[in-house]
Protein backbone atom coordinates (compact mmCIF):
# COMPACT_ATOMS: atom_id res chain seq x y z
CA UNK A 1 0.00 0.00 0.00
CA UNK A 2 2.83 2.39 0.86
CA UNK A 3 4.55 1.73 -2.46
CA UNK A 4 1.32 2.51 -4.31
CA UNK A 5 0.87 5.80 -2.45
CA UNK A 6 4.47 6.80 -3.19
CA UNK A 7 4.04 5.95 -6.88
CA UNK A 8 0.90 8.12 -7.05
CA UNK A 9 2.79 11.06 -5.51
CA UNK A 10 5.61 10.68 -8.04
CA UNK A 11 3.15 10.63 -10.97
CA UNK A 12 1.35 13.75 -9.65
CA UNK A 13 4.68 15.54 -9.17
CA UNK A 14 5.83 14.72 -12.71
CA UNK A 15 2.49 15.86 -14.17
CA UNK A 16 2.69 19.18 -12.29
CA UNK A 17 6.29 19.68 -13.44
CA UNK A 18 5.36 19.11 -17.10
CA UNK A 19 2.45 21.55 -16.78
CA UNK A 20 4.67 24.24 -15.25
CA UNK A 21 7.28 23.78 -17.98
CA UNK A 22 4.60 24.14 -20.66
CA UNK A 23 3.24 27.32 -19.10
CA UNK A 24 6.73 28.76 -18.68
CA UNK A 25 7.48 28.01 -22.34
CA UNK A 26 4.27 29.73 -23.46
CA UNK A 27 5.12 32.84 -21.44
CA UNK A 28 8.69 32.85 -22.79
CA UNK A 29 7.48 32.55 -26.37
CA UNK A 30 5.03 35.41 -25.76
CA UNK A 31 7.79 37.63 -24.43
CA UNK A 32 10.13 36.69 -27.24
CA UNK A 33 7.51 37.27 -29.96
CA UNK A 34 6.56 40.96 -30.09
CA UNK A 35 4.37 40.37 -33.15
CA UNK A 36 1.56 37.97 -32.14
CA UNK A 37 -0.90 36.98 -34.86
CA UNK A 38 -4.57 36.04 -35.13
CA UNK A 39 -6.15 34.20 -38.04
CA UNK A 40 -8.63 36.26 -40.09
CA UNK A 41 -11.87 34.54 -41.10
CA UNK A 42 -15.11 35.15 -43.00
CA UNK A 43 -17.87 36.78 -40.98
CA UNK A 44 -21.33 38.29 -41.50
CA UNK A 45 -23.00 41.04 -39.50
CA UNK A 46 -26.63 42.11 -39.60
CA UNK A 47 -28.00 45.61 -39.63
CA UNK A 48 -31.01 44.87 -37.43
CA UNK A 49 -33.21 46.15 -34.62
CA UNK A 50 -35.56 44.50 -32.12
CA UNK A 51 -39.32 44.85 -32.16
CA UNK A 52 -41.97 43.39 -29.82
CA UNK A 53 -45.49 42.91 -31.10
CA UNK A 54 -48.36 40.52 -31.83
CA UNK A 55 -49.20 38.00 -34.52
CA UNK A 56 -52.66 38.62 -35.97
CA UNK A 57 -54.68 36.08 -37.97
CA UNK A 58 -58.25 35.63 -39.18
CA UNK A 59 -59.23 33.16 -36.45
CA UNK A 60 -62.42 31.58 -35.18
CA UNK A 61 -62.67 29.71 -31.90
CA UNK A 62 -64.26 26.24 -32.00
CA UNK A 63 -66.71 25.08 -29.32
CA UNK A 64 -67.44 21.54 -28.21
CA UNK A 65 -67.95 20.84 -24.52
CA UNK A 66 -68.88 17.27 -23.67
CA UNK A 67 -66.93 15.59 -20.89
CA UNK A 68 -63.57 14.65 -22.41
CA UNK A 69 -62.43 16.22 -25.69
CA UNK A 70 -60.04 14.46 -28.07
CA UNK A 71 -58.59 16.63 -30.82
CA UNK A 72 -57.88 14.93 -34.15
CA UNK A 73 -55.84 17.37 -36.32
CA UNK A 74 -52.22 18.12 -35.45
CA UNK A 75 -51.18 21.68 -34.63
CA UNK A 76 -50.98 23.68 -37.85
CA UNK A 77 -52.70 20.98 -39.93
CA UNK A 78 -54.95 22.05 -42.81
CA UNK A 79 -58.49 20.68 -42.48
CA UNK A 80 -61.17 20.74 -45.21
CA UNK A 81 -64.75 21.92 -44.76
CA UNK A 82 -66.88 19.20 -43.16
CA UNK A 83 -63.90 17.50 -41.48
CA UNK A 84 -64.22 16.15 -37.95
CA UNK A 85 -61.83 18.02 -35.67
CA UNK A 86 -62.75 16.52 -32.28
CA UNK A 87 -64.48 13.61 -30.59
CA UNK A 88 -66.37 14.14 -27.34
CA UNK A 89 -66.46 11.42 -24.69
CA UNK A 90 -68.54 11.04 -21.57
CA UNK A 91 -65.69 9.49 -19.55
CA UNK A 92 -62.16 8.04 -19.67
CA UNK A 93 -63.43 4.54 -20.44
CA UNK A 94 -65.15 5.78 -23.58
CA UNK A 95 -61.94 7.49 -24.70
CA UNK A 96 -59.91 4.30 -24.14
CA UNK A 97 -62.43 2.24 -26.12
CA UNK A 98 -62.21 4.64 -29.04
CA UNK A 99 -58.40 4.59 -29.05
CA UNK A 100 -58.38 0.79 -28.79
CA UNK A 101 -60.77 0.60 -31.76
CA UNK A 102 -58.47 2.73 -33.92
CA UNK A 103 -55.46 0.58 -32.97
CA UNK A 104 -57.28 -2.65 -33.83
CA UNK A 105 -58.55 -1.29 -37.15
CA UNK A 106 -55.00 -0.35 -38.15
CA UNK A 107 -53.73 -3.77 -37.05
CA UNK A 108 -56.46 -5.56 -38.99
CA UNK A 109 -55.55 -3.62 -42.12
CA UNK A 110 -51.90 -4.63 -41.67
CA UNK A 111 -52.81 -8.31 -41.17
CA UNK A 112 -55.04 -8.28 -44.26
CA UNK A 113 -52.26 -6.70 -46.33
CA UNK A 114 -49.73 -9.27 -45.06
CA UNK A 115 -52.00 -12.19 -45.95
CA UNK A 116 -52.72 -10.74 -49.40
CA UNK A 117 -49.05 -10.05 -50.10
CA UNK A 118 -47.90 -13.53 -49.15
CA UNK A 119 -46.22 -15.25 -52.05
CA UNK A 120 -46.06 -12.09 -54.18
CA UNK A 121 -42.36 -11.60 -53.44
CA UNK A 122 -39.47 -13.76 -52.40
CA UNK A 123 -38.36 -14.43 -48.84
CA UNK A 124 -35.19 -12.42 -49.30
CA UNK A 125 -37.21 -9.37 -50.29
CA UNK A 126 -39.47 -9.76 -47.25
CA UNK A 127 -36.50 -9.99 -44.89
CA UNK A 128 -34.99 -6.91 -46.55
CA UNK A 129 -38.24 -4.97 -45.99
CA UNK A 130 -38.17 -5.81 -42.28
CA UNK A 131 -34.54 -4.74 -41.96
CA UNK A 132 -35.13 -1.50 -43.86
CA UNK A 133 -38.21 -0.64 -41.78
CA UNK A 134 -36.30 -1.38 -38.57
CA UNK A 135 -33.35 0.84 -39.63
CA UNK A 136 -35.70 3.69 -40.54
CA UNK A 137 -37.52 3.46 -37.21
CA UNK A 138 -34.31 3.26 -35.18
CA UNK A 139 -32.76 6.22 -37.00
CA UNK A 140 -35.84 8.36 -36.31
CA UNK A 141 -35.73 7.49 -32.59
CA UNK A 142 -32.00 8.18 -32.29
CA UNK A 143 -32.38 11.55 -34.04
CA UNK A 144 -35.39 12.47 -31.94
CA UNK A 145 -37.53 12.95 -35.07
CA UNK A 146 -41.02 11.73 -34.14
CA UNK A 147 -42.94 13.59 -36.84
CA UNK A 148 -43.60 10.37 -38.80
CA UNK A 149 -43.25 7.89 -35.95
CA UNK A 150 -46.78 6.48 -36.28
CA UNK A 151 -46.41 5.68 -39.98
CA UNK A 152 -42.91 4.26 -39.43
CA UNK A 153 -44.15 1.94 -36.67
CA UNK A 154 -47.02 0.86 -38.93
CA UNK A 155 -44.61 0.10 -41.79
CA UNK A 156 -42.40 -1.96 -39.47
CA UNK A 157 -45.35 -3.99 -38.15
CA UNK A 158 -46.61 -4.63 -41.69
CA UNK A 159 -43.19 -5.90 -42.78
CA UNK A 160 -42.99 -8.19 -39.73
CA UNK A 161 -46.47 -9.59 -40.43
CA UNK A 162 -45.55 -10.32 -44.04
CA UNK A 163 -42.36 -12.04 -42.93
CA UNK A 164 -44.28 -14.13 -40.43
CA UNK A 165 -46.82 -15.06 -43.12
CA UNK A 166 -44.10 -16.37 -45.42
CA UNK A 167 -42.03 -18.23 -42.83
CA UNK A 168 -44.69 -19.32 -40.35
CA UNK A 169 -48.08 -20.89 -40.31
CA UNK A 170 -50.52 -18.98 -42.53
CA UNK A 171 -53.28 -19.89 -40.09
CA UNK A 172 -51.66 -17.87 -37.29
CA UNK A 173 -52.15 -14.52 -39.04
CA UNK A 174 -55.64 -15.51 -40.22
CA UNK A 175 -56.60 -16.35 -36.63
CA UNK A 176 -55.15 -13.06 -35.39
CA UNK A 177 -57.14 -11.18 -38.06
CA UNK A 178 -60.32 -13.01 -37.08
CA UNK A 179 -59.83 -12.17 -33.38
CA UNK A 180 -59.14 -8.51 -34.20
CA UNK A 181 -62.26 -8.26 -36.35
CA UNK A 182 -64.41 -9.79 -33.62
CA UNK A 183 -63.13 -7.29 -31.05
CA UNK A 184 -63.62 -4.46 -33.55
CA UNK A 185 -67.31 -5.34 -33.90
CA UNK A 186 -67.78 -5.25 -30.13
CA UNK A 187 -65.95 -1.94 -29.76
CA UNK A 188 -67.89 -0.33 -32.62
CA UNK A 189 -71.12 -1.18 -30.86
CA UNK A 190 -69.80 0.24 -27.59
CA UNK A 191 -68.47 3.44 -29.15
CA UNK A 192 -71.85 4.01 -30.81
CA UNK A 193 -73.43 3.80 -27.38
CA UNK A 194 -70.76 6.19 -26.05
CA UNK A 195 -71.69 8.71 -28.74
CA UNK A 196 -75.32 8.38 -27.69
CA UNK A 197 -74.38 9.04 -24.06
CA UNK A 198 -72.61 12.28 -25.09
CA UNK A 199 -75.62 13.25 -27.18
CA UNK A 200 -77.84 12.96 -24.10
CA UNK A 201 -75.63 15.53 -22.35
CA UNK A 202 -76.24 18.00 -25.19
CA UNK A 203 -79.03 18.28 -27.77
CA UNK A 204 -78.09 16.52 -31.00
CA UNK A 205 -77.30 18.34 -34.24
CA UNK A 206 -76.22 21.65 -32.67
CA UNK A 207 -75.27 24.20 -35.31
CA UNK A 208 -72.34 26.31 -34.20
CA UNK A 209 -70.80 29.56 -35.41
CA UNK A 210 -69.22 29.39 -38.88
CA UNK A 211 -71.30 26.44 -40.05
CA UNK A 212 -69.71 24.00 -37.54
CA UNK A 213 -71.86 21.20 -36.14
CA UNK A 214 -71.80 19.08 -33.00
CA UNK A 215 -73.64 15.79 -33.29
CA UNK A 216 -73.29 12.26 -31.94
CA UNK A 217 -70.09 12.93 -29.99
CA UNK A 218 -68.15 14.72 -32.71
CA UNK A 219 -67.44 18.31 -33.85
CA UNK A 220 -67.12 19.10 -37.55
CA UNK A 221 -66.07 22.40 -39.14
CA UNK A 222 -68.14 24.25 -41.70
CA UNK A 223 -65.19 25.75 -43.60
CA UNK A 224 -61.60 24.89 -44.38
CA UNK A 225 -58.64 26.35 -42.55
CA UNK A 226 -55.55 25.72 -40.44
CA UNK A 227 -56.28 24.09 -37.09
CA UNK A 228 -54.73 25.12 -33.78
CA UNK A 229 -55.41 23.69 -30.34
CA UNK A 230 -54.51 26.97 -28.59
CA UNK A 231 -57.20 29.51 -27.74
CA UNK A 232 -55.80 32.58 -25.94
CA UNK A 233 -58.62 35.11 -26.08
CA UNK A 234 -57.02 37.31 -28.73
CA UNK A 235 -59.06 35.69 -31.52
CA UNK A 236 -61.78 38.37 -31.28
CA UNK A 237 -59.61 41.17 -29.83
CA UNK A 238 -56.87 41.28 -32.50
CA UNK A 239 -58.35 40.81 -35.97
CA UNK A 240 -57.20 41.84 -39.45
CA UNK A 241 -60.23 44.15 -39.76
CA UNK A 242 -59.09 46.35 -36.87
CA UNK A 243 -55.48 46.81 -38.04
CA UNK A 244 -56.25 49.92 -40.07
CA UNK A 245 -57.19 51.87 -36.95
CA UNK A 246 -54.64 50.36 -34.55
CA UNK A 247 -52.40 52.83 -32.66
CA UNK A 248 -49.27 52.42 -30.49
CA UNK A 249 -51.44 53.17 -27.43
CA UNK A 250 -53.77 50.29 -28.34
CA UNK A 251 -50.80 47.90 -28.47
CA UNK A 252 -49.49 49.19 -25.12
CA UNK A 253 -52.89 48.53 -23.54
CA UNK A 254 -52.80 44.88 -24.66
CA UNK A 255 -49.52 44.10 -22.94
CA UNK A 256 -50.95 43.43 -19.47
CA UNK A 257 -54.51 42.68 -20.48
CA UNK A 258 -56.06 39.47 -19.14
CA UNK A 259 -58.33 37.92 -21.77
CA UNK A 260 -61.02 35.39 -20.81
CA UNK A 261 -61.24 32.02 -22.57
CA UNK A 262 -64.49 30.06 -22.48
CA UNK A 263 -64.30 26.55 -21.07
CA UNK A 264 -66.10 24.98 -24.02
CA UNK A 265 -63.56 26.25 -26.57
CA UNK A 266 -61.48 23.32 -27.79
CA UNK A 267 -59.35 25.02 -30.44
CA UNK A 268 -59.53 27.46 -33.31
CA UNK A 269 -59.52 27.63 -37.09
CA UNK A 270 -57.34 30.07 -39.03
CA UNK A 271 -59.46 30.82 -42.09
CA UNK A 272 -57.18 33.11 -44.12
CA UNK A 273 -53.69 32.36 -45.45
CA UNK A 274 -52.43 35.91 -44.77
CA UNK A 275 -51.17 36.65 -41.27
CA UNK A 276 -49.77 39.83 -39.75
CA UNK A 277 -47.19 41.04 -37.26
CA UNK A 278 -48.04 44.38 -35.66
CA UNK A 279 -45.80 46.33 -33.29
CA UNK A 280 -45.07 49.88 -32.02
CA UNK A 281 -41.93 51.63 -33.21
CA UNK A 282 -40.21 55.00 -32.89
CA UNK A 283 -41.16 57.48 -35.62
CA UNK A 284 -37.52 58.04 -36.62
CA UNK A 285 -36.72 54.32 -36.67
CA UNK A 286 -39.81 53.65 -38.82
CA UNK A 287 -38.33 55.84 -41.56
CA UNK A 288 -36.17 52.86 -42.49
CA UNK A 289 -39.35 51.03 -43.55
CA UNK A 290 -41.33 51.73 -46.72
CA UNK A 291 -44.93 50.72 -47.27
CA UNK A 292 -45.16 48.05 -49.96
CA UNK A 293 -41.53 46.96 -49.53
CA UNK A 294 -40.28 43.78 -47.82
CA UNK A 295 -38.25 43.41 -44.64
CA UNK A 296 -36.81 40.22 -43.16
CA UNK A 297 -38.28 39.32 -39.76
CA UNK A 298 -36.16 36.93 -37.70
CA UNK A 299 -37.98 34.80 -35.12
CA UNK A 300 -35.61 33.14 -32.67
CA UNK A 301 -37.48 32.38 -29.42
CA UNK A 302 -40.58 30.17 -29.46
CA UNK A 303 -39.95 29.41 -33.14
CA UNK A 304 -36.82 29.96 -35.24
CA UNK A 305 -36.94 31.18 -38.81
CA UNK A 306 -36.52 34.16 -41.15
CA UNK A 307 -39.69 35.42 -42.84
CA UNK A 308 -39.78 38.03 -45.61
CA UNK A 309 -42.78 40.20 -44.71
CA UNK A 310 -44.38 43.11 -46.58
CA UNK A 311 -44.81 46.48 -44.88
CA UNK A 312 -48.60 46.90 -45.15
CA UNK A 313 -49.06 50.10 -43.16
CA UNK A 314 -47.24 52.61 -40.97
CA UNK A 315 -49.73 54.53 -38.86
CA UNK A 316 -49.90 58.25 -38.22
CA UNK A 317 -47.33 59.24 -35.53
CA UNK A 318 -48.65 59.41 -31.98
CA UNK A 319 -46.30 61.05 -29.46
CA UNK A 320 -43.28 60.14 -31.57
CA UNK A 321 -44.35 56.52 -32.15
CA UNK A 322 -46.14 54.63 -34.89
CA UNK A 323 -47.82 51.24 -35.29
CA UNK A 324 -46.26 49.11 -38.02
CA UNK A 325 -48.15 46.30 -39.75
CA UNK A 326 -46.30 43.57 -41.66
CA UNK A 327 -47.91 40.72 -43.59
CA UNK A 328 -46.96 37.32 -45.00
CA UNK A 329 -48.53 34.17 -46.44
CA UNK A 330 -45.60 31.90 -45.56
CA UNK A 331 -45.01 29.70 -42.48
CA UNK A 332 -48.62 30.04 -41.25
CA UNK A 333 -48.77 26.43 -40.03
CA UNK A 334 -45.48 26.81 -38.16
CA UNK A 335 -46.52 29.96 -36.29
CA UNK A 336 -50.05 29.13 -35.06
CA UNK A 337 -48.87 28.91 -31.43
CA UNK A 338 -47.18 32.33 -31.48
CA UNK A 339 -48.83 35.52 -30.29
CA UNK A 340 -46.68 38.10 -28.48
CA UNK A 341 -43.16 37.87 -29.84
CA UNK A 342 -39.87 39.78 -29.78
CA UNK A 343 -38.20 39.59 -33.19
CA UNK A 344 -35.38 41.19 -35.16
CA UNK A 345 -36.03 43.32 -38.20
CA UNK A 346 -33.07 42.63 -40.50
CA UNK A 347 -32.52 45.48 -42.93
CA UNK A 348 -29.31 44.22 -44.50
CA UNK A 349 -26.45 41.82 -44.00
CA UNK A 350 -22.81 42.56 -44.68
CA UNK A 351 -20.20 39.87 -45.16
CA UNK A 352 -16.46 40.29 -45.10
CA UNK A 353 -13.32 39.31 -43.21
CA UNK A 354 -13.24 39.65 -39.44
CA UNK A 355 -10.06 41.08 -37.89
CA UNK A 356 -9.36 42.42 -34.36
CA UNK A 357 -9.71 46.20 -33.99
CA UNK A 358 -6.15 46.42 -32.64
CA UNK A 359 -4.83 44.98 -35.93
CA UNK A 360 -6.29 47.88 -37.91
CA UNK A 361 -3.90 50.70 -38.83
CA UNK A 362 -4.21 54.01 -40.65
CA UNK A 363 -1.01 55.04 -42.41
CA UNK A 364 -0.01 57.84 -44.75
CA UNK A 365 1.15 56.82 -48.20
CA UNK A 366 2.15 58.68 -51.36
CA UNK A 367 -0.32 58.58 -54.23
CA UNK A 368 0.64 59.63 -57.78
CA UNK A 369 -1.93 61.41 -59.94
CA UNK A 370 -2.25 59.56 -63.25
CA UNK A 371 -2.54 62.84 -65.22
CA UNK A 372 -0.30 65.37 -63.46
CA UNK A 373 2.10 62.79 -62.02
CA UNK A 374 2.05 64.79 -58.81
CA UNK A 375 2.45 62.90 -55.54
CA UNK A 376 0.19 63.61 -52.61
CA UNK A 377 -0.07 62.06 -49.16
CA UNK A 378 -3.30 60.16 -48.52
CA UNK A 379 -4.48 58.06 -45.54
CA UNK A 380 -4.59 54.29 -46.04
CA UNK A 381 -6.44 51.84 -43.80
CA UNK A 382 -4.63 48.52 -43.66
CA UNK A 383 -3.63 45.46 -41.66
CA UNK A 384 -0.32 43.64 -41.65
CA UNK A 385 -0.10 39.93 -42.33
CA UNK A 386 2.73 37.53 -41.54
CA UNK A 387 3.91 35.71 -44.66
CA UNK A 388 6.75 33.42 -43.67
CA UNK A 389 9.05 35.79 -41.74
CA UNK A 390 7.95 38.88 -43.69
CA UNK A 391 5.26 41.44 -42.75
CA UNK A 392 3.06 42.38 -45.69
CA UNK A 393 0.69 45.36 -45.75
CA UNK A 394 -2.86 44.62 -46.89
CA UNK A 395 -5.05 47.67 -47.68
CA UNK A 396 -8.66 47.21 -46.54
CA UNK A 397 -12.00 49.00 -46.38
CA UNK A 398 -13.94 48.85 -43.09
CA UNK A 399 -17.51 47.61 -43.61
CA UNK A 400 -18.70 47.42 -40.01
CA UNK A 401 -17.34 48.02 -36.52
CA UNK A 402 -17.99 45.69 -33.57
CA UNK A 403 -17.02 45.98 -29.94
CA UNK A 404 -13.51 44.61 -30.39
CA UNK A 405 -13.44 43.66 -34.05
CA UNK A 406 -13.97 45.04 -37.54
CA UNK A 407 -15.50 43.56 -40.66
CA UNK A 408 -13.31 44.53 -43.62
CA UNK A 409 -12.92 43.76 -47.29
CA UNK A 410 -9.72 43.93 -49.37
CA UNK A 411 -9.07 47.30 -51.01
CA UNK A 412 -8.09 46.50 -54.60
CA UNK A 413 -7.42 49.23 -57.16
CA UNK A 414 -9.26 48.97 -60.48
CA UNK A 415 -5.99 48.85 -62.43
CA UNK A 416 -4.36 46.36 -60.06
CA UNK A 417 -2.39 43.53 -61.65
CA UNK A 418 -3.20 39.87 -61.09
CA UNK A 419 -0.19 39.63 -58.79
CA UNK A 420 -1.48 42.49 -56.64
CA UNK A 421 -4.95 40.94 -56.51
CA UNK A 422 -3.49 37.66 -55.28
CA UNK A 423 -1.68 39.52 -52.49
CA UNK A 424 -4.94 40.99 -51.13
CA UNK A 425 -6.18 40.03 -47.66
CA UNK A 426 -7.92 36.65 -47.58
CA UNK A 427 -9.61 34.51 -44.92
CA UNK A 428 -6.98 32.38 -43.18
CA UNK A 429 -4.24 35.03 -43.28
CA UNK A 430 -2.29 35.57 -40.03
CA UNK A 431 -3.04 39.16 -39.06
CA UNK A 432 -0.39 40.86 -36.87
CA UNK A 433 -1.68 42.45 -33.65
CA UNK A 434 1.47 44.24 -32.50
CA UNK A 435 1.24 47.94 -31.71
CA UNK A 436 4.99 48.32 -32.30
CA UNK A 437 6.41 50.00 -35.38
CA UNK A 438 6.03 47.87 -38.49
CA UNK A 439 6.34 48.40 -42.23
CA UNK A 440 5.74 46.56 -45.48
CA UNK A 441 8.51 44.01 -46.15
CA UNK A 442 9.82 44.11 -42.59
CA UNK A 443 11.56 40.94 -41.44
CA UNK A 444 9.93 39.72 -38.22
CA UNK A 445 12.39 38.69 -35.52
Amino acid sequence: MKQGALLNKIVIFLFAAVLLLYMAGAVWRGLRNPYPTVQAYEYSVDDAMEATGYLVRQERALSGAGGIVRLLPAEGEKVPAGATVAYLYADEAALERSQRLETLEAEAAQLSAAIAAAGESGRGESAEQVAQAMVTLRSAVEEGDFTRLESQVSAFKSAVYQQAQRYGDAGDLAAALSNAQAEIEILRSQTAQDAGRVATLQPQDIYLEGGDTRSGGRVTVGESGIFSGLVDGYESVLTPDMLESLTPADLDAMENRALPVRQDQLGKLVTDATWYFVFPMGEEEAKRLTEGKDVTVRFSRDWSGDVDMTVERISTPQEGRVAVILSSTRFLSETTLLRRQTVELVFSQRSGIRVPTEALRVETVLQTDSLTKEETEVPLTCVYVQVGIIAERKPVTVLAQGEDYCIVEPLIQEDASDKEKKKALRPGDLVILAAREIWDGMILE
